[in-house]
C-alpha cells in the first residue's frame, strides 16, 4: 500500500514511523514545511514542501494528513478525489459544515475515511468505556486535560492556537469517549473561555470549560487549558457517574501534564458501587508509537477488509459538533442548541 504522510510534527512523525514498520506499506513520500526530515529511520523516502505537487507525483493509496488543523478539510478532499484513502488527524475540519463535506466526499467516491481517535484504539479506554455502560445512565461526565506548557511545547501549542483552541483540539477525544458511553444524541451546549497570555491572538483562548446535555438526561463537563501558567493540580480528572456507581481513572502517577505518553495512560481503574469498590489494573498499557502502529494498522485493514466505517465518520461530526458549538459559545456569550446551529 503506497502511502504518503503529510506533516511531520509529534502525530504525524509517530504515524510516519508506523507505516515505516508496517509490513505492508511502503511510505512513496513525506511532507513538511522544511523540505528535510530529521528522523534517522526516515532517510532515503522522498521529501517535498508542496502537498498537492507531492499527491500528484506519488499517486498513494493512502494519505496520512497530520498537518495544522484548518487545513484538514482541504488535504482530505484533495487525497479522495485524487483516488486516495485517507487518514486525518483530529479535529477532521475547523467547521462542522467542512467536516460533513470531507464525510461526504469519502461516500461520494467509497475512500476509507479514519479520523485519529487514538483513545478508540487503547485498550484501557476501551475497558473504561465498557464498565460504564455497564452501570447504566444516564451519566455525568467529568473530564480535563490541562496542560502546563512551556519552551518547545508552549512554542506548539502557541501555533496550534493559531487555527484551534485547546478545547476543540483536545476536547474532541473526551467529548467523544461521552458520546460512545451514553450513545444519546447531544441536545444542548455552554461555554466559557479565557485568554490567559498576551503570546496569543486577542480573539483566542488557552483555557477554555463546556458543558453538554445529552437527550437521555445525561450531562458532561470538559475544560483544557496550555500554557505556562496552567496548574499541574488535577490536571487529569476523568470521572464517569451514574445512579449505580461510577468509574474513574486513577491517576496517582501521572507524571508532567504536557507528557504525551500520560495523556492517554490509565494505569488503574476504579469502579465503585455502594455495595463496595474494585479496582482493576492495567498493566503493560502500549505507548504512545504503539498506539500510533495500532492506529495505521487499523487503517490499512479498514482499506484491505473493506470496512464499514459510517458509524466512526458520523461520530467524528459529532465530537467535532459539540467542541465546536462549545467554542461558538464562548465567543458569542450564548448557549448553543445544536439542532439550530447554523
Amino acid at each position: 500500500m503506497r502511502v504518503l504522510i503529510a506533516g511531520l510534527g509529534n502525530m504525524g512523525l509517530s504515524h510516519a514511523l508506523a507505516h515505516h514498520n508496517h509490513p505492508d506499506a511502503e511510505i512513496v513520500g513525506l511532507v513538511n514545511r522544511s523540505g528535510t526530515v530529521d528522523h534517522p529511520d526516515l532517510q532515503g523516502y522522498p521529501v517535498y514542501t508542496d502537498y498537492h505537487a507531492a499527491l500528484a507525483e506519488t499517486k498513494p493509496d493512502l494519505v496520512c494528513i497530520a498537518t495544522y488543523s484548518d487545513s484538514h478539510a482541504a488535504y482530505a478532499i484533495a487525497a479522495m478525489d485524487a483516488n486516495a484513502h485517507v487518514f486525518v488527524e483530529k479535529p477532521l475540519a475547523t467547521t462542522v459544515a467542512d467536516a460533513q463535506a470531507v464525510v461526504d466526499k469519502a461516500v461520494q467516491t467509497n475512500r476509507k475515511l479514519v479520523v485519529g481517535y487514538i483513545l478508540r484504539h487503547h485498550p484501557s479506554w476501551q475497558r473504561l468505556i465498557a464498565e460504564a455502560r455497564n452501570l447504566g445512565g444516564p451519566f455525568v461526565f467529568r473530564m480535563n486535560l490541562n496542560q502546563q506548557s512551556d519552551g518547545p511545547t508552549w512554542e506548539t501549542h502557541k501555533a496550534l492556537m493559531q487555527t484551534t483552541s485547546p478545547l476543540v483540539d483536545c476536547g474532541v477525544h473526551y467529548v467523544d469517549v461521552m458520546c460512545q458511553i451514553t450513545d444519546a444524541k447531544p441536545m444542548r451546549v455552554n461555554g466559557m473561555g479565557l485568554r490567559l497570555s498576551d503570546e496569543i491572538a486577542p480573539d483566542m483562548y488557552n483555557y477554555g470549560q463546556l458543558q453538554v446535555v445529552f437527550e437521555d438526561g445525561s450531562v458532561g463537563w470538559y475544560e483544557a487549558g496550555w500554557g505556562p501558567m496552567m496548574s499541574e493540580t488535577a490536571f487529569f480528572v476523568k470521572d464517569v457517574v451514574s445512579p449505580k456507581g461510577s468509574v474513574s481513572i486513577r491517576d496517582a502517577d501521572k507524571g508532567a501534564s504536557d507528557d504525551v505518553d500520560g495523556h492517554t495512560r490509565v494505569g488503574t481503574l476504579l469502579v465503585h458501587t455502594p455495595a463496595g469498590d474494585r479496582e482493576i489494573e492495567m498493566p503493560d498499557e502500549p505507548g504512545h508509537q504503539e498506539l500510533c502502529d495500532t492506529e495505521q494498522a487499523y487503517m490499512v485493514n479498514a482499506i484491505a477488509d473493506d470496512t464499514d466505517l459510517t458509524r466512526h465518520m458520523n461520530d467524528a461530526v459529532q465530537s467535532l459538533a459539540i467542541c465546536l458549538a462549545a467554542d461558538e459559545s464562548i465567543r458569542t456569550g450564548q448557549p448553543v442548541t445544536l439542532g439550530e446551529r447554523k
